[in-house]
């Protein structure tokens, strides 16, 4: 809930914005003009101020400043017509949240209130967490942050499964953390006291990635100077997380099936057979079922992996856990010595309006850019990565070109209804004009108006132009 204050000099208006804003559990009061808003901020701190920018007594600029001076953590909505966008550009320079077009719809509003309340409770949280940090009780330990009911999901599962020793595939999109679950499912099962070892499949030629995977004698092949231990046996009595395993070529697949089947190993160079125990723990951003199908990825290999299987979303599909994700790299980040303490509007708007391709990982290193160009205090738009900063901008441009007039749009509508009209009876003037229910006359002089008059002479030719 949030204590709003209204401000518009049409009282029909005004009453109309509080009833719905009461309805949705706001607490709303009212003001006639700038002055009066100014002196009920004095006794009371709202939480939003929605204004008006023209205003009797006080412009919505002069308010917005002076309520800033008074009562620096209270946000400002500004209302405003087309005809001053370029001022409501100008009280967003200054601090505003947002502004609304009159006539202002109830639906948007709903939104940008709700997205206030959303700013608003993300401040209150990076207080209580720089209050941490001075404290010295900030939290460094990178653990499952969200509560939307896609993460929550996975959590829950994730519990069932880290028990047992059953193979399990996590598939996700890059940055979304399939290694961070990997290590949740090896704390949670009886195997957390034992190593977890982790290789990233891609990152190695096959001929070196079976030497990686098994291990190798000294002299096994040009360049192994000494006797090395390979991953299975690093992680054995413990786990084995494999990342991107579909990238394993078709030789790699055979011999990884074999040693899944047979429990044992052979390093490079040696007749020695060693017995190995991991738990096996994959991961991927492909589907194998598709890798399958086009010959790339093995049936029985799926198989001896894919106990269960887990996803992890992309954070586009749980912007929830934006403000909690932020809040969190912002704790983590922020330094001792100074302090980050928030983010301002225009910075969280393009936070909010990014898609995220690099998911976690990419709003992770975008908050570490901006904490640190930002040297404590708020982090601005200009503090964010270009690619987010950038698109921002573009949206804001888009944002604030200004429509057209109401009467233009219902000109522009009139004229394309008449040609599909026109259309549908084949250019017949007179049947047009009787489905319209005006007269032929009426219809004659419209479509002069909107030069159509020269395209309705023979039914043919002209059904056709006027379908085109």
């Amino acid at each position: 809930m949030l204590k709003v204050l209204v401000v518009d000099d049409e009282p029909d208006l005004c009453a109309l914005i509080a009833d719905e804003l009461a309805e949705e559990g706001h607490d709303v009061a009212c003001a006639r003009d700038g002055a009066e808003a100014l002196s009920m901020t004095a006794k009371t701190v709202y939480d939003v101020v929605l204004t008006d920018v023209r205003l009797p007594r006080m412009d919505g600029l002069t308010l917005l400043r002076r309520v800033r001076q008074r009562a620096p953590t209270t946000d400002t909505i500004v209302m405003t017509g087309h005809a001053d966008i370029p001022a409501a550009v100008a009280i967003l320079k200054e601090g505003a949240f947002d502004y609304l077009t009159k006539p202002v719809r109830i639906d948007e509003l709903g939104i940008q209130m709700s997205r206030l309340e959303t700013f608003r409770s993300l401040h209150r949280d990076l207080a209580d967490a720089r209050a941490k940090l001075v404290a010295g009780n900030g939290g460094g330990q990178y653990d499952f942050i969200g509560h939307s009911p896609e993460i929550q999901r996975l959590v829950t599962r994730l519990a069932m499964v880290a028990p047992s020793d059953a193979s399990v595939v996590i598939r996700g999109e890059s940055g979304t953390g399939k290694e961070l679950v990997a290590r949740a499912l090896h704390a949670g099962s009886t195997r957390s006291g034992k190593a977890f070892v982790a290789i990233n499949c891609a990152a190695f030629p096959d001929t070196l990635l079976e030497a990686e995977l098994f291990g190798h004698e000294r002299g096994a092949f040009t360049g192994a100077a000494h006797r090395r231990l390979g991953r299975f046996q690093a992680a054995d009595g413990g786990t084995l997380f494999l990342d991107e395993v579909a990238e394993l070529s078709q030789a790699a697949q055979v011999k990884l099936l074999r040693v899944l089947q047979e429990g044992t190993i052979e390093p490079l160079g040696s007749n020695r057979t060693i017995q190995v125990d991991v738990r096996m723990v994959a991961a991927t951003h492909r589907d194998l079922r598709k890798e399958i199908a086009e010959g790339r990825f093995r049936e029985d290999l799926y198989y001896r992996i894919n106990t269960i299987e887990l996803g992890i979303p992309p954070l586009r599909e749980r912007t929830g856990d934006l403000p909690v994700l932020v809040k969190h790299f912002i704790q983590r980040f922020s330094q001792r010595e100074k302090p980050t303490t928030g983010l301002s509007w225009p910075a969280w708007s393009a936070l909010e309006g990014y898609p995220f391709p690099g998911n976690v990982r990419e709003l992770m290193h975008a908050i570490e850019h901006a904490v640190l160009l930002s040297g404590g205090g708020e982090i601005d738009l200009k503090h964010l990565p270009s690619a987010i900063s950038g698109a921002a901008t573009r949206v804001a441009v888009a944002h604030t070109e200004a429509m057209p007039s109401l009467a233009d749009a219902m000109r522009a509508f009139e004229r394309t209804y008449l040609v599909r009209a026109l259309a549908s009876f084949e250019g017949k003037r007179a049947a047009t004009a009787e489905s319209l229910g005006i007269s032929r006359k009426s219809l004659w002089e419209k479509l002069r108006l909107y030069g159509l008059a020269e395209l309705t002479g023979a039914q043919g030719r002209d059904a056709d132009e006027l379908a085109s």
